[in-house]
Order: structure tokens, then C-alpha cells, then sequence
């Protein structure tokens, strides 16, 4: 198939109980390779077929690797370390893709793109080749969340057909094993600030029985969005949080608010206190979660990190949490000393006490927080 000449284009096939396609999609391949005079390999990673899908493939010249590991990242991860190629094109083998489509990838690699997906919703979408509750809810959905979370213009993130230089898939070190690995590959060519682009193409109804779980894997990809996306995940609702329960506890101080017909009172002092001090706690857990990322070389340096690090240090953590404690404290003395100038008689000061409790336990927090942020900090030599 390479005539001798060192390999420019690999397509890397994951395969699972594919016998009814993974013929048709190794000849389309072939057939691109002798049309375009591109010395390519096509390799398929047997996902342990019991129905003879690796030999189908080995008999049509490809190169059959198994992977024991079930799982659509550890089975391209797989397949990956074996690409030879300066270009790695990657599809599912049930062909729902159509290879053919394969210059339509080539032709922004060559201009200069990293990484090139493509979009079945800018394309031809087959009928019945998508269910209807992924075609109009889950991959619309998924996709503007990474447009929200991560800020990747695409339209179709999960589209399985994709394109990039060897040189970019070294450059986004993927990882995971599961079906999140599609999301993590275009949030890491995001953070490595790849050059990106989306080509239309052709997407089929599959043959056979689909291997995805809706509900599970949609899940997968949001969990992976959450845990990569720090800000939405713990400071958007951390900051929120905390904002409403400090207003609630600042506007109840002086007594019973009446809002909607009713009276606000005591009760409601207490939720906000409770919401405050907990939306306090996600943000300090935001803070740990980003710092140790982007020290395990899971996250990059963002703008909002370079602003806390610049503004942040031990001591004045120390002095802010002292600022919020001895709030606390001299608010609760001078409801003590109220109390003893009324000979120990009945005192109704519980909005002051819930606030200053508050206080006392932000402040606490935010010590003993500094403490573990400025460790989390600390650089190795």
C-alpha cells in the first residue's frame, strides 16, 4: 500500500464487534490513499471482537492491534501510539463517517490547521443516522456548554471523525479512558491553543447495534466539563451563594423584611448564614481543585489564576481572616456587654449572634485556607 515511501497518513480505527463495516470503511480508506497518492496505514484497534472483526480487517492489509481494556479512549489510546504517520485521521468503524470525506480533512492541514473535527450538523445528516434526542437535545446541549465552559466555537464536539498533526497530539497528552475522551481532546487542543477548524461531512445510519449508552456517556462528558472547568463548577455557584446569604443576613439585621405579602424573619437569618458559610467553602474548594490542576499539568495558567497569584500571599490571608474573626468576636462582646448592663436579664440580639457567628466561622476559614493555598503554591527547585 506505501510502495516503500515512509508513511505520511494514518487512520486509526477503533473496533469493536464490527464485522458487518469494517470492511467497507478499510476499502473506502484505500481507495482515498491510491486516488489522492497518499502513503497512508490503516490501523484498527480490536477491542476484543468476538465476531471476527480483526481478521476481516488483517486480511484487508491493515495493521490489527487489541486493546483488553474496553473503552473508546483506552482503545484509541491504543491505536494512537502505533500511528506512524505526520497526519492521524481517526473515525469509528461502523461506517457512520464517510471516509471519503477524508481530503476535506487533509486540505486544512496542509493550509496550516493543528486539529480539524468535523460537523455532521453543518454536513449531511442521513436520516435515521441520529436518534432524535441526541440530534436535537444532547449534542446541541453538550456543544454550547464547551461553548459556555471553555469557550470552543464549535458546533458539533463530539463528532468522531477527526484530524491532527502528530505533532498536536503530543502536545495535548490525552488520558482518559471513557467515552469523555472526544470532549477531553478538543478542550485539550483548546488549552494548547491549537489551531482549530471544523469541516462538514456525511453521517450515515449505523449498521449493527450501537455501542453508546445515551444517559452514561452523556454524562461522562458533562463530569469531564465540570471537573475541568473550575469556574462554573465551584466559583459561579460559590460566589452566588455567598452574595444571596450575606445580603439576607445584612438585610434581615434590623428586623422582619416583608417581601411577596409575607414577613422574613428569624428563619430566614438562618438559611442565610448556613448558605453563606457553605458557598464560602466551595469557593476555598474552587481554589484547591484549580491550584492542584494546574500543578498536575491538568489545567494551564489562566488569567484568573495569574490575578490571585498576584494579589494573594499568606499574610494577607491571615489578616483578612483575622479582619472577619475579630468582627465576629467584637460584635458577640458587645452583645455581652449589653447583656450584663441589663443584670443578665432577657436579651433578643439572635440576628447579631447569627451574624457574628458567621464572621467568626468565614474568618477561621479563611486562616486556615491560606494556609493550605500558599502550600498548594510552593514550587519545586
Amino acid at each position: 500500500m506505501n510502495a516503500g515511501k515512509e508513511i505520511e497518513v494514518s487512520v486509526v480505527l477503533p473496533c469493536l464487534n464490527e464485522k458487518e463495516t469494517i470492511a467497507t470503511c478499510i476499502k473506502k480508506i484505500k481507495e482515498i490513499f491510491l486516488r489522492e497518492g497518499i502513503a497512508g496505514e490503516v490501523i484498527v484497534v480490536d477491542n476484543l471482537s468476538a465476531d471476527g472483526s480483526g481478521a476481516i480487517a488483517a486480511s484487508l492489509g491493515a495493521k490489527v492491534i487489541s486493546e483488553s481494556r474496553r473503552g473508546y479512549g483506552s482503545t484509541y489510546l491504543r491505536g494512537l501510539r502505533e500511528a506512524q504517520g505526520e497526519i492521524i485521521i481517526i473515525g469509528d468503524s461502523d461506517n457512520t463517517y464517510d471516509f471519503y470525506d477524508i481530503p476535506r480533512f487533509l486540505k486544512p492541514l496542509k493550509e496550516g490547521y493543528d486539529f480539524v473535527i468535523g460537523s455532521r450538523f453543518k454536513g449531511k445528516m442521513h436520516k435515521g443516522a441520529m436518534p432524535w434526542l441526541n440530534r436535537y437535545l444532547g449534542n446541541p446541549v453538550l456543544s454550547a456548554m464547551s461553548r459556555i465552559f471553555f469557550r470552543i466555537n464549535l458546533s458539533d464536539i463530539h463528532c468522531g471523525m477527526r484530524a491532527f498533526t502528530k505533532a498536536a497530539y503530543r502536545k495535548m497528552r490525552l488520558r482518559t479512558m471513557g467515552m469523555e475522551f472526544a470532549t477531553e481532546m478538543v478542550f485539550s487542543a483548546s488549552q494548547n491553543k491549537l489551531k482549530m477548524c471544523e469541516v462538514p461531512i456525511h453521517y450515515y445510519p449505523r449498521m449493527g447495534k450501537s455501542k453508546l449508552k445515551p444517559f452514561p456517556d452523556a454524562w461522562r462528558h458533562i463530569r469531564f466539563m465540570l471537573l475541568y472547568c473550575p469556574l462554573w463548577l465551584y466559583f459561579v455557584p460559590g460566589a452566588v451563594g455567598f452574595i444571596s446569604g450575606l445580603l439576607i443576613l445584612l438585610v434581615l439585621l434590623r428586623g422582619p423584611f416583608l417581601f411577596l405579602g409575607r414577613y422574613w424573619d428569624i428563619h430566614v437569618v438562618v438559611f442565610g448564614s448556613v448558605i453563606c458559610i457553605l458557598s464560602y467553602q466551595i469557593i476555598n474548594l474552587g481554589i484547591y481543585a484549580h491550584t492542584y490542576a494546574i500543578k498536575q499539568g491538568f489545567l494551564k495558567y489562566d488569567k484568573l489564576t495569574f490575578l490571585f497569584q498576584r494579589h494573594f500571599s499568606l499574610e494577607r490571608g491571615i489578616i483578612l481572616g483575622a479582619i472577619l474573626f475579630l468582627s465576629g468576636l467584637l460584635i458577640n462582646i458587645l452583645i455581652l456587654i449589653e447583656w450584663f448592663s441589663r443584670d443578665l436579664g432577657a436579651l433578643y440580639r439572635i440576628r447579631e449572634s447569627i451574624l457574628a457567628m458567621t464572621f467568626l466561622v468565614i474568618g477561621l476559614q479563611t486562616v486556615f485556607s491560606s494556609f493550605f493555598i500558599s502550600l498548594l503554591f510552593l514550587k519545586k527547585k
